[in-house]
């Protein structure tokens, strides 16, 4: 049999796939991982972190809003905020510069601003001062420093005040947005005072901190750094009515803030917290520990070397002459409120005012009176003392309302207090008679007397001590301030005319109805007395006390106000006063007012006047050159102790008189000469009036001698 053939196995052919794309990956599919059973910690987890995902969420949308009403709160107060120039000046009213007569300035009112000065026109050391002392790191924010104020909350807290009570932490630029009070101008409808405005300001609240925040962001994007630092040197206030730094330079040290040394500018800046507290003027040793702690700032911060830093310690800034004589407060003031208001107490402008205060005479009469109350009054006594001294034409040199001669705003007992005049009001009775005719060598009769008073019954003036002398002269009457005899005059020639007189003069005040008018009983304030006496010395003519010369807008030429003399009407005949100062003249040579005389032969007159028991001494007088009036008692009418109007006011007159007069020219008084004047039968005037009055027969009288005689009955007798 045949061998079978091997079988050859051979592989199916594979069909070839056509030619195509490449093929899609595939999908795959994200498995979520097999949830781990939670533990206990993850079931009490899982509601803190389901927490912090709601916190975070509401925090970035709340920051969003905050940022977005912040945005529009910035550019709202941007668009709000004028320019550099008009921030600068942010005075409610003007100021008021006062000079005295040689044009030394001596006294400000107001508030004082010195001008618009940028960061060009400071002393670089002033605005390193400012810096070190308020703000560090004022030029590396943007308005508001986070760590400062959280130093500041620290700081509070630990003095164991709230976290914003106390420091606030706040920057320059905060500061300047608290000065401008956020862009809102103080108007009195609002119903508060400027000052209770500008401390409702500056409060410390949550609220007014939040809403300063914007209000800063917009004055950064407003300014530059400089220009925001000039507008809190032009806007802040430090002590004293100077507002702004340029206004404290001069007000403290007489120099523009460009001249200012180390010492001078960290004594400005130490102002910034406390200003009144701090003022030079108030304390100035206080104001000098404050710069030094400035000064170690200023050397701790680099701005200082060491060598310069102990310069400044060892030479601490002063007062200027001007600043340290902290002289006439009773005058400025006086003088402020008997000027126009809308160009004094109420100026919206800057005004310079010219006044006739001497400062030279000034300081005599604060010293005069402090001498006399060091060594002649005892310890401890609230007594109290006035003095003015004037010119013959009404011109106040000096005035002194109290013993506290510092500063301003004090009650001015010169012009303020109202009091009875006692028997300085005398003169002006014999200056009635003696204009009526009457002469200084005429006698009256110093008798006891008794007078029907319509309504109140018997009336009977005693001498001071009692005592009576007959017939007296006039002259004598005067002297020794007799009051029976001076009574007797007053009703012989009419209380009508001698109140007439009075008023004349300038006394302005109620005068008595009754025969008391003679001895004082009415009541006046100094000056009008002492304006009265100066009517006296100038020859008869009756004179308004003034004490401003001139008013000018500051940077004006032309003045508004132009005031050269006080001289009004003619009251009496010069010879009349002539007389008059002749009998106040032996009135310190030889009666009540011996204590004034004063030394080296120059010769004055004056009289004395003492009140109903003793509530109020006086003494005026006068040289040829000045007239001085002085008032001492107690502000609560308590009677004083042994003192009369020829004790300690005459002293106090005479110590003011001798620190005037010294190394002037010794003056006559303008009197008359009684060796010339003598004749040789005096008149004796009684109380009784004559039947008819004889004149000479030479001429026959005049109208107004004729209505006189009619409304006299003749009292006196011509020769």
């Amino acid at each position: 049999m045949a061998k079978s053939a091997k079988t050859r196995l051979v592989a199916d052919k594979r069909r070839s796939a056509p030619p195509a794309t490449k093929p899609a990956p595939k999908k795959r599919v994200r498995r979520k991982p097999a949830r781990r059973p939670r533990g206990l910690l993850g079931w009490l987890l899982a509601p803190v972190r389901f927490l912090l995902r709601l916190a975070f969420a509401v925090a970035w949308r709340g920051a969003a809003v905050v940022a977005l009403i912040l945005a529009v709160a910035t550019i709202w107060n941007y668009t709000r905020i004028p320019d550099m120039a008009t921030l600068a000046d942010g005075r409610a009213r003007g100021s008021v510069t006062l000079q005295d007569r040689e044009g030394r300035t001596f006294a400000w009112r107001g508030d004082n601003y010195g001008g618009l000065v940028t960061m060009d026109g400071v002393a670089p050391v002033l605005a390193q001062a400012v810096i070190a002392s308020e703000d560090k790191r004022f030029y590396g924010h943007m308005g508001v420093s986070p760590r400062g104020i959280a130093g500041a909350m620290r700081t509070n807290i630990a003095a164991g005040r709230g976290p914003f009570s106390g420091s606030g932490g706040s920057t320059i630029t905060q500061q300047v947005a608290k000065l401008l009070c956020l862009g809102q101008d103080w108007d009195p409808s609002l119903g508060m005072t400027e000052a209770e405005f500008e401390d409702d300001c500056r409060a410390g609240s949550v609220w007014r901190k939040l809403k300063e925040i914007p209000y800063a962001f917009a004055l950064e994007a407003k300014f530059t750094k400089d220009e925001i630092l000039a507008i809190y040197l032009n806007r802040a206030y430090l002590g004293a009515g100077a507002r702004g730094f340029a206004a404290a330079s001069q007000r403290y040290f007489g120099k523009s803030v460009a001249q200012l040394d180390a010492a001078e500018a960290a004594m400005l800046s130490g102002l910034l917290p406390a200003p009144s507290y701090y003022a030079p003027t108030n304390n100035l040793q206080r104001a000098q520990d404050r710069a030094e702690t400035v000064l170690r700032l200023m050397r701790d911060q680099g701005y200082l070397s060491t060598a310069e830093f102990t310069h400044a310690v060892e030479t601490p800034a002063t007062l200027s002459p001007a600043a340290r004589q902290d002289t006439g407060g009773y005058f400025a003031d006086w003088v402020m409120s008997d000027g126009p208001d809308f160009l004094t107490d109420d100026t919206t402008e800057d005004v310079i005012v010219r006044t006739t205060l001497d400062q030279r005479i000034q300081k005599a009469a604060e010293e005069a009176l402090a001498e006399v109350f060091a060594t002649k009054v005892s310890p401890g006594s609230e007594a109290q003392a006035a003095i003015v001294v004037m010119s013959a034409d009404g011109a106040v040199r000096a005035m002194v309302g109290g013993r506290d001669t510092r500063g301003g705003g004090q009650f001015n007992r010169a012009i303020q207090a109202v009091r009875q005049t006692g028997s300085s009001f005398k003169p002006f009775v014999y200056a009635a008679a003696l204009d009526l005719g009457s002469r200084f060598d005429d006698f009256i009769l110093d008798a006891p007397l008794t007078i029907q008073v319509p309504g109140s019954g018997p009336w009977s003036p005693e001498n001071y001590t009692r005592n009576y002398s007959g017939d007296v002269t006039l002259t004598e009457s005067l002297a020794r301030s007799l009051n029976t005899s001076t009574v007797r005059l007053s009703q012989q020639v009419g209380l009508d005319i001698v109140r007439n007189v009075a008023r004349q003069f300038g006394i302005d005040s109620d005068l008595a109805e009754g025969p008391a008018l003679a001895l004082g009983v009415s009541e006046s304030t100094l000056l009008e007395m002492t304006g009265a006496y100066a009517g006296i010395l100038n020859g008869g003519t009756s004179v308004t006390p003034y004490g401003l010369t001139s008013l000018t807008l500051r940077g004006d030429t032309d003045p508004l106000l132009d005031h050269d003399s006080g001289l009004g009407e003619r009251v009496i005949q010069e010879q009349a006063a002539r007389q008059l100062i002749y009998m106040m003249y032996r009135g310190i040579e030889d009666g009540t007012g011996q204590r004034a005389k004063l030394p080296d032969g120059r010769p004055a007159a004056g009289k004395t006047g003492t009140t109903q028991a003793a509530r109020d001494a006086w003494f005026i007088g006068f040289t040829g050159d000045y007239v001085a009036g002085v008032w001492m008692g107690y502000d609560d009418n308590t009677p004083l102790k042994g003192v009369t109007g020829g004790g300690l006011p005459a002293e106090i007159w005479r110590e003011t008189m001798m620190r005037v007069h010294d190394g002037l020219p010794i003056r006559p008084l303008p009197m008359i000469d009684p060796a010339a004047e003598a004749r040789p039968a005096p008149q004796i005037v009684r109380q009784d009036p004559v039947p008819e009055a004889q004149l000479p027969a030479e001429r026959e009288p005049d109208l107004a001698e004729r209505i006189l005689m009619d409304v006299l009955g003749g009292i006196f007798r011509r020769n």
